[in-house]
């Protein structure tokens, strides 16, 4: 594990501590920034989208190029906070996406939350574990995922499946 420290940062940046403890009051907040501009970039390309498939496409596209510098704080003293901090962002934006691009609109606020939740860590997981293979196969997963993720869904009626036999 690399130990990461504001003197790596402020030589790495050509600036002094006095710019970077004026901006920030440590690393954890550089981290949230960085995180937060990201997925703000991230989020508003692929908002912007007309087509939300399309849009899905661009979020893997950039989360893909994104890999290799998580990757590398992930190795740094820091990796379990930007671990945490990465998941946050993500199911934040994830469920914001998802709700302004009416993913499942007959579903309830509950349900909703559900539904997001378990997308969002699917979605983690196959980012996580993502290969070469993948990237050839693109645009392949990015359709199955998106068919995943705009499955209708009928709204839960209370029941128990078990009680519908």
């Amino acid at each position: 594990m690399k130990k990461l420290t504001v003197k790596d940062i402020v030589a790495q940046c050509h600036i002094t501590r006095q710019a970077f403890y004026y901006h920030f009051e440590g690393i954890p907040e550089l981290l949230r920034w960085m995180i937060d501009s990201y997925f703000e970039q991230v989020m508003g390309r692929a908002l912007d989208q007309q087509d939300r498939e399309a849009g899905l496409r661009c979020f893997f596209v950039l989360a893909i190029n994104a890999a290799p510098y998580v990757e590398h704080g992930m190795r740094s003293n820091y990796g379990e906070e930007l671990k945490r901090l990465l998941r946050q962002r993500f199911q934040w934006y994830f469920s914001q996406a998802t709700q302004r691009k009416d993913f499942h609109p007959n579903c309830p606020h509950s349900q909703l939350a559900i539904i997001q939740r378990y997308h969002c860590q699917a979605i983690l997981s196959m980012l996580k574990t993502w290969t070469e293979q993948d990237t050839r196969q693109l645009d392949e997963i990015v359709h199955t995922v998106y068919h995943m993720l705009t499955a209708d869904i009928p709204p839960w009626d209370g029941q128990p499946a078990s009680a519908k036999v």
